[in-house]
């Protein structure tokens, strides 16, 4: 467990205190013997001098002479600088790590500001007790300190001191786990110190805000607004104190990142200014996080070291997260090292502090280490119960997160809790077969995966900006303006762009898609339409079994782990399970496997058979002449099952794909075709059949543009994207800007089966971005997009479909149709094909799948789309949808059944007989 460090707490408060004081005292004396306020004054300033040094031996040097002004200012009766002397004391204290101390001298501090009504004194030390309470884990009662000053901040028109003080409650909300809140007050109080132009402030807040994502599990953000700080601090100058807590959490993202020696770099760096400074509570953080280092490099010896040393000082300074983060990195070594009672012991000393701190997440993880001693001590049950535990507080913990991107990077940082509880009850199922566990993992896998799309799915019939302020949606839509601006002149930079043009825009982009995702996540919190919705909850066996599956259809659901994985086999009336081999072989087997199926030469290969025998052949018997219905993990996503070989494997040479015999039907978790039927049950079809976009224009050295016009030229940066733009967006996304000339002859093929009156061709200037937004498409059951696709893996909400750049003028203009401009289409298709390259792929994101176009088009109203898992050729593709059309339109078959029939029928010719060209495509959603 990493100690993270957040910055700006006590230390702003604290110049306030001296600051103040000369024109205060000024004021109380003249009622008081000249002689004695001048010594009283002396011992004041002298112990202010020493108080700025920071050493610890100035600091117990300036308690003496803050000691003598106390008592003096006490004789005289001024209140003023009695209340000043006090707080600075308990700021001393608690800056030597005596929290106890400095509470006996901040309370009376606190009691004299509110009697002699100084407001600002009374604020100042509000968030300085609050601080202190903070520091030992009593995080209510720091909360309550915290909101105490921040109304009186507010009240009186204080503004850096509000900046403060929503620092210091985000650092406490941040502290209890809940990482939503944390995150919404460290943005009111970056908003407001950049107003301000507080700059050290703001370095501090950004350091905040990149704790907050790492524990979102969103390290490159987190990356982000660290340099960002770092950054600051340099320029401000003489904060290297301030630095090492930055330099710290840059340590814990690369350790995250498993870049462990670039980790060590910097916790090592940061241990050096702490020793310097003499910052005995940071001291303990880094030696905690040098030992987190050597633990993830398997030396654990050296680990127990680091973190022996930091215990005692966490000990000392009564550091109560400290303690149990550290208590809990030892019983994680001794539990590595066999030592399981050793580990029982200090994971039993660490989970009471983390509940009386009340910190979730950390209670939560020490009970699934608990969970571990006891099943490597053989004590399943005592395990289950436990590991149950921390999946209810996991899940408590998700839902507070509104933003369903921040929720969905949330969850994938807790998904070994899933799978331990997974493979526990898997462990369970093979001791006692009749009990059911089996069952119990299934509905565990589905807990474990598609969570957000399924949320998002249950949201989209609600009109969750019904009842929002207006101004809030004008802002979504001008953000979502200006990321689609920005994202062009991103790709219009040339290759010759400096290294510090190309960081400045994707600084501006990262800001950009941070205030885009704070603004839905305000839209969410503030819906009365998405605050009445249920939460979706993950379907049990049974209800897979009587709501998904029926008497034609099988259900083959994976679960890829460490040690081992897990394949479910589902019919509507039994469930039979298999153990599979590890993941880091299944993912061998895979990537084999794609490079063979993604070489067009090849029509058979050995990489084939090793992964259908590896995650195939045990289910063989259960599958036979049966619909199968794909929920994969991991990996297995980028997999066509239909290309796997279901024949004799022993039979040199023969290979038959699993389409032959089978239907096939993937998705991201089985609970999704049940909202997807829920929400699709009782809509009325659209009217006409068939609207087709294809071959749009994308070069402005098109013929279709050199024979009718000249071409307008770019003006400005708002200008859509020119031969420049396209060569650099190919090269962003691994494909080639070229015209698609078959989608033409595909678009037609495809239009030729329908009446005129029933469909609608657009094509060329037509195949835009304001045809896609039309009313119009909602009039179609089946809307086919047959145009390059641009795949964004690190932001998938830039992904997106290009449609045509010129309009019949020639003037450029935004052809870009992107996931974020997919989820706000309102479609009434039964069907969206998107025969553009890799439309089927996304960012890949433990416990939510592929992050892409897929999920888009199922909240904007299709149940089904037939995507591509990789970039198809041309020709082939015309002739593979013009059949499975045929098969759909002319035959009567379902989207499924023709799929499958038009890759079969691809297959058969010799041309086209490499999975290459027919396998690429699956479909994902309803099949009935």
């Amino acid at each position: 467990m990493i100690i993270l460090i957040n910055v700006g707490l006590c230390l702003e408060s604290s110049g306030a205190i001296a600051g103040n004081h000369t024109v205060e005292t000024a004021q109380t004396a003249q009622t008081n013997s000249a002689d004695t306020t001048r010594t009283a004054e002396e011992a004041y300033q002298a112990g202010k001098t020493l108080y700025q040094q920071g050493t610890a031996e100035s600091l117990q040097q300036a308690i003496v002479f803050f000691e003598k002004a106390l008592s003096l200012y006490q004789k005289l009766g001024d209140r003023t600088s009695e209340a000043f002397a006090l707080a600075h004391l308990g700021k001393i204290y608690s800056d030597l790590g005596n929290p106890r101390k400095a509470l006996d001298y901040l309370h009376p501090a606190l009691l004299l500001r509110q009697q002699i009504g100084d407001k600002t004194g009374e604020t100042i030390t509000l968030n300085n007790i609050g601080n202190v309470y903070s520091n030992v884990g009593e995080l209510q009662k720091a909360l309550e300190h915290f909101q105490k000053a921040l109304l009186i901040k507010q009240k009186i028109g204080d503004q850096p001191g509000e900046a403060i003080t929503l620092n210091n409650i985000g650092n406490v909300y941040l502290e209890l786990g809940n990482l939503q809140k944390s995150l919404d007050y460290f943005q009111q109080s970056l908003t407001l110190r950049r107003q301000i132009g507080d700059k050290l402030g703001e370095a501090r807040t950004l350091n905040n805000l990149g704790t907050v994502y790492i524990d979102l599990g969103e390290q490159p953000q987190a990356l982000n607004y660290l340099e960002q700080a770092l950054l600051s601090y340099q320029k401000i100058g003489d904060k290297k104190l301030e630095e090492s807590h930055i330099l710290n959490n840059i340590g814990a993202v690369y350790l995250n990142l498993e870049k462990q020696q670039k980790a060590l770099d910097y916790f090592q760096q940061s241990l050096t200014i702490r020793r310097q400074s003499q910052d005995k509570l940071g001291e303990a953080r880094s030696l905690n996080n040098i030992g987190a280092v050597y633990s993830d490099l398997g030396d654990k010896k050296q680990a127990l070291d680091y973190f022996q040393q930091a215990l005692p000082l966490f000990q000392s300074l009564e550091n109560k997260l400290g303690l149990a983060a550290t208590l809990n990195n030892i019983g994680k070594v001794h539990l590595a090292l066999g030592e399981q009672q050793q580990a029982l012991q200090h994971f039993q000393k660490s989970l009471p502090i983390y509940q009386q701190v009340g910190n979730r997440a950390g209670e939560g993880q020490t009970i699934y280490h608990l969970a571990s001693v006891h099943r490597h001590q053989g004590d399943l049950n005592a395990a289950l119960d436990q590991i149950k535990i921390v999946i209810k507080i996991v899940e408590e913990l998700r839902t507070q997160i509104h933003s369903q991107e921040l929720r969905t990077s949330y969850f994938a940082t807790v998904q070994d809790y899933y799978q331990f509880y997974i493979d526990l009850l898997m462990q369970l199922h093979k001791q006692k077969p009749s009990q059911g566990y089996d069952a119990q993992a299934l509905q565990a896998s589905e807990q474990a995966r598609a969570r957000s799309l399924l949320e998002l799915l249950n949201e989209s019939k609600a009109d969750i900006h019904q009842g929002i302020d207006p101004q809030l949606v004008a802002q979504e839509r001008n953000l979502q303006q200006q990321i689609d601006s920005l994202e062009k002149r991103r790709i219009q930079l040339s290759n010759n762009s400096t290294d510090a043009q190309i960081k400045a825009l994707e600084t501006e982009n990262e800001a950009l898609l941070e205030q885009y995702r704070q603004v839905q996540t305000k839209i969410r919190a503030k819906s009365p339409q998405y605050a009445a919705l249920t939460q979706p909850q993950p379907l049990s066996l049974k209800q897979i079994q009587s709501s998904v599956l029926d008497e034609d259809t099988v259900l083959l659901e994976y679960s890829l782990g460490e040690k081992r994985s897990h394949l479910w086999v589902v019919s509507n009336q039994k469930i039979t399970s298999y153990e599979l081999p590890k993941r880091a072989d299944i993912e061998a087997a895979v990537q084999n496997f794609r490079q063979a199926i993604t070489t067009p030469y090849l029509k058979n290969s050995p990489s084939i058979n090793t992964l259908s025998q590896l995650i195939l052949a045990p289910a063989a018997q259960q599958i036979k002449n049966k619909r199968l219905v794909i929920v994969s993990d991991g990996a297995l996503q980028y997999v066509p099952f239909a290309a796997l070989n279901t024949s004799n494997l022993q039979e040199s040479g023969k290979y038959e794909p699993l389409l032959l015999h089978h239907e096939i039907i993937t998705l991201p978790s089985a609970s999704t075709l049940a909202i997807l039927r829920s929400e699709h049950k009782n809509r009325q079809p659209a009217l006409k059949t068939l609207v087709v976009l294809a071959d749009p224009i994308f070069s402005s050295d098109d013929e279709r543009l050199r024979r009718n016009v000249e071409v307008s030229r770019p003006q400005s940066s708002k200008s859509n994207l020119d031969t420049v733009a396209l060569n650099r967006a190919a090269i962003d996304s691994n494909i080639s800007f070229e015209r698609l000339r078959f989608t033409r002859q595909e678009a037609e093929g495809i239009l030729s089966l329908v009446p005129t009156n029933q469909s609608k061709q657009a094509v060329d200037f037509t195949a835009s971005r304001s045809t896609a937004f039309s009313q119009e498409l909602r009039q179609y059951r089946i809307v086919h997009f047959a145009t390059h696709g641009i795949l964004n893996s690190k932001h998938p909400q830039l992904s997106g479909i290009v449609l045509s750049l010129f309009d019949e003028q020639g003037r450029p203009q935004n052809g870009f149709l992107r996931l974020h401009d997919v989820f706000n289409l309102n479609l009434q298709a039964e069907l969206v094909v998107l025969s553009a390259c890799q439309t089927g792929l996304g960012k890949a994101v433990r416990g939510e799948g592929l992050v892409g176009l897929t999920r888009g088009f199922m909240y904007a109203g299709s149940p089904r789309v037939v995507v591509s898992l990789w970039s198809v050729d041309d020709q082939a593709t015309s002739e593979l949808m013009k059949i499975f059309y045929e098969n759909m339109l002319k035959k009567g078959l379902t989207p499924a059944a023709a799929l499958r029939a038009a890759q079969t029928e691809i297959w058969r010719t010799q041309t086209y007989a490499a999975p290459y060209y027919w396998a690429a495509f699956t479909l994902q959603g309803e099949w009935k």
